[in-house]
């Protein structure tokens, strides 16, 4: 899930970030932002707010209260969403075209795949595809595998009997995956996850996140010098030895940051919310444990959890009607990809999971159309190793605090849990 979430990041940030900021600094003085624009990305446990249900029937392309002028559209119908994702000409994910507009300088452009536009979009994309095929990513089936077992392996050894599921098992696994991937450190796996976090996650106001954004680019600015000197046998010198002289340090920087912090806190909160669901699932915990539809089941839990709760936001590049919507040119357009997947055209009784739902992979859990994650695949093999291997490792094992007291993040682009503590059994 590495590209949508890379864009998803400081796009809409952006947009409302400078216009709360007061004081010296760039974000300084930054407030929270209001429950009536962080709304589409409230749970009610497992599940979209209500209210997104109720937009959904009544409003599925409705205006959002945001301030000073911006005009916003927060798009829940599954119809509309793939509408406007899968319009190619119609929105911008340039940041330079709109930049000024919300008092931001081009300079400030985090990179990647999210924010560019055809030609660029194009060209970028063409680069990192290959990296991301299922034929390149067969090297790393070995690798993950062993990963999952160290993990099972550590939890084993716990002498309490308890563990803590986010820290020993769902966030190594995509952490190792994806700095060996990369060639980054794995010793700074850490600073990685906690700057992955604080970008997805707007409880505590905009300005953290685009922080966090600048201290990644920085970072793997200094590494992409090392590899150009040196190239190591990761995706970074992959890229540099392959198309070294066709994409400049910035290009690479927005492309790694995306692989390395998109993939990392996505798959991890897929991998820890998707054991919450099979320790309170007993049917489907044993078909993956018997290996039985383990691929449809997979597809599945990342519908019913879509963990990227919105797309990254367009800009409307021409007045355009979606739905009974009339957007304007330069309308902010956001689409909710879990109120997306819980749409009744999904399929029967869509806020159930259901373990015999017909395979569907035309759900939203990694976007859709040009901007639709590059690194699915990734996700999907840790996904269908880590979560086998779990159940028949600890067929017993279960939630060591009741439902109300798991740690879910309130605001965050990514949903997910700060904790998850579980008896071993």
């Amino acid at each position: 899930m590495t590209s949508l979430v890379s864009a998803v990041r400081t796009q809409v940030l952006g947009l409302v970030a400078r216009r709360f900021a007061g004081g010296n600094g760039p974000y300084a003085g930054l407030s929270m932002l209001p429950d009536k624009i962080l709304w589409p990305l409230h749970r009610d446990g497992l599940d979209p707010v209500p209210q997104m249900a109720r937009w959904r029937a009544e409003r599925p392309v409705t205006r959002l209260p945001l301030p000073f002028g911006i005009r916003a559209w927060l798009v829940t119908g599954y119809e509309p969403v793939r509408a406007v994702l899968g319009s190619v000409d119609g929105y911008s994910n340039d940041f330079g075209k709109f930049a000024g507009r919300i008092g931001m300088g081009v300079g400030q452009d985090p990179g990647g795949l999210g924010f560019a536009d055809p030609p660029v979009h194009t060209r970028l994309r063409k680069v990192l595809t290959p990296e991301f095929t299922m034929r390149r990513l067969a090297r790393l089936q070995p690798r993950i595998e062993a990963i999952v077992a160290g993990r099972l392996d550590a939890m084993a050894e716990l002498p309490t009997g308890r563990a803590d599921l986010w820290h020993d098992f769902a966030l190594p696994i995509p952490a190792l995956t994806i700095c060996e991937l990369l060639g980054v450190p794995y010793a700074d796996r850490e600073y990685f996850q906690k700057l992955s976090t604080a970008r997805f996650d707007l409880a505590e106001g905009a300005g953290a996140s685009l922080d966090a954004v600048s201290e990644s680019l920085g970072y793997l600015g200094g590494l992409i010098e090392q590899q150009r000197r040196e190239p190591g046998e990761g995706l970074l010198g992959s890229l540099i030895r392959t198309h070294g002289d066709e994409i400049d340090d910035r290009e690479l920087a927005g492309l790694a940051d995306g692989v390395l912090t998109g993939g990392l806190e996505t798959s991890a909160s897929m991998l820890a919310l998707g054991a919450l669901v099979l320790m309170t699932n007993p049917v489907m915990a044993e078909r993956m444990r018997a290996g039985d539809g383990v691929d449809e089941m997979v597809e599945e839990l990342l519908r019913y959890l879509t963990v990227v709760q919105v797309a990254f936001p367009r800009v409307a590049t021409r007045d355009v009607r979606v739905g009974d919507a009339d957007i304007r040119a330069g309308d902010v357009v956001m689409c909710s990809l879990s109120g997306a997947d819980r749409d009744d055209l999904i399929g029967a009784d869509p806020h159930r999971i259901d373990p015999d739902r017909a395979p569907n992979r035309s759900h939203m859990a990694f976007g859709f159309g040009i901007h639709r994650c590059i690194g699915a695949e990734l996700a999907r093999m840790e996904l269908r190793t880590a979560y086998p291997a779990l159940v028949r490792r600890f067929p017993a094992m279960s939630p060591a605090v009741p439902p109300a007291e798991l740690k879910f993040r309130k605001a965050s682009i990514v949903f997910g849990l700060d904790e998850l503590p579980v008896t071993l059994g």
